[in-house]
């Protein structure tokens, strides 16, 4: 499986599993484990993998860290694991001690869903207070598995990895703190904009109207960028689906005729009506220079009706029990749609004329 299958899948675990998880070894073999291992890294290898890595800080020995993660023999990852429904804001200092007396630029704290990744930013081999980056296993965008992926044991790169790593720092907090001036704005964050908007002094007063009016707008733009977002989705939706429907009608003049822009127009209505009995590859077309045949399965002994738009007057025209072509007058093609239930029934006919060929 490709990387992104292997987290995903390792998610859809986790989620499975979790409430019948009951301690924290359990934990890390159902998920910490695995979630080494889909780096690339063979939890069974002693070189490669050590669990209980000690870590002895100064006169305190027995101090051990849940894995050690090697290469080439150096350690580059430690990993400290608790329970699953552990939080981790009251473990961040145990790991700070492990990253302190190890060579490693990078330690997890995680409780098998939870990942928090911490380096030395801030300052050279001292273990930051808070971590570049967090992921949830079982709820992974494609661009944090893009992310993760640089942990893998086949492209681990420190240098590459520290290169995004005040980004990923960085861009988060940041958006943390936006997601707290929405949610709950700032007399600052309010100034900002009420001191570019409002005239005059702001006073108190002022500020308590500010107040209510910049949530009201951030709440309004969020609201309409979704919005805006699903439109666009949806329009690319529309848009690749006709692409599949159309795929089949061949648009190319035959005969020297001209297939034109009217004419187009009139066999996508004529074809909505008839999509809910016949499958839309069936329904095909054929151009001559006086109409517009449409037919089933581009057979011209199954020809639906034709379609005269080349005139001065416009024309419907279905054959009747004589074989014989009768014509209508329509003023638009708003007018196919009174057709609807002929145009059915044609279609109907045809295929039970193929369907008694075919008993035969």
């Amino acid at each position: 499986m490709d990387f992104i299958d292997v987290i995903k899948a390792l998610g859809e675990k986790v989620g499975r599993l979790k409430d019948s998880i009951q301690t924290e070894e359990a934990t890390k073999n159902a998920f910490v484990m695995p979630f080494i291992a889909a780096l690339g890294y063979d939890v069974f290898n002693p070189f490669e993998v050590i669990p209980e890595f000690i870590a002895d800080l100064g006169i305190k020995k027995g101090e051990k860290v849940d894995y050690c993660i090697q290469k080439d023999n150096q350690p580059i990852i430690i990993v400290e694991c608790k329970h699953w429904k552990e939080g981790l804001d009251v473990h961040n200092s145990q790991l700070h001690r492990y990253f302190h007396v190890t060579t490693t630029r990078f330690g997890i704290l995680t409780n098998g869903i939870i990942y928090r990744f911490y380096t030395d930013l801030v300052e050279p081999n001292k273990m930051d207070d808070k971590p570049f980056w967090e992921i949830n296993i079982s709820d992974m965008s494609e661009a944090n598995v893009f992310e993760l992926k640089k942990f893998h044991k086949t492209g681990f790169d420190v240098d590459q990895i520290l290169s995004t790593a005040s980004e990923l720092k960085y861009t988060r907090e940041i958006k943390t703190l936006l997601a707290a001036e929405l949610r709950d704005p700032s007399i600052e964050f309010v100034r900002h904009f009420a001191k570019q908007v409002a005239p005059g002094k702001l006073t108190e007063k002022v500020m308590e109207q500010f107040n209510v009016l910049v949530k009201k707008s951030a709440h309004q733009v969020l609201n309409e960028t979704i919005n805006d977002r699903l439109k666009s989705a949806l329009a690319k939706e529309e848009v690749a689906q006709v692409q599949v429907d159309e795929a089949p009608v061949n648009d190319a003049p035959k005969g020297g005729t001209e297939f034109t822009e009217l004419e187009r127009e009139a066999f996508l209505i004529v074809k909505t009506i008839l999509r809910p009995q016949v499958e839309a590859s069936r329904i095909t077309h054929r151009d001559t220079t006086s109409y517009l045949n449409v037919l089933l399965d581009d057979n011209k002994n199954k020809i639906v009706c034709r379609l005269w738009l080349n005139g001065s007057k416009h024309y419907i025209s279905f054959f009747g029990e004589d074989k014989k072509d009768v014509k209508t007058e329509i003023n638009g093609l708003d007018d196919l749609y009174k057709f609807s239930d002929q145009l059915l029934a044609t279609a109907g006919q045809i295929d039970a004329r193929k369907a008694v060929v075919v008993a035969n």
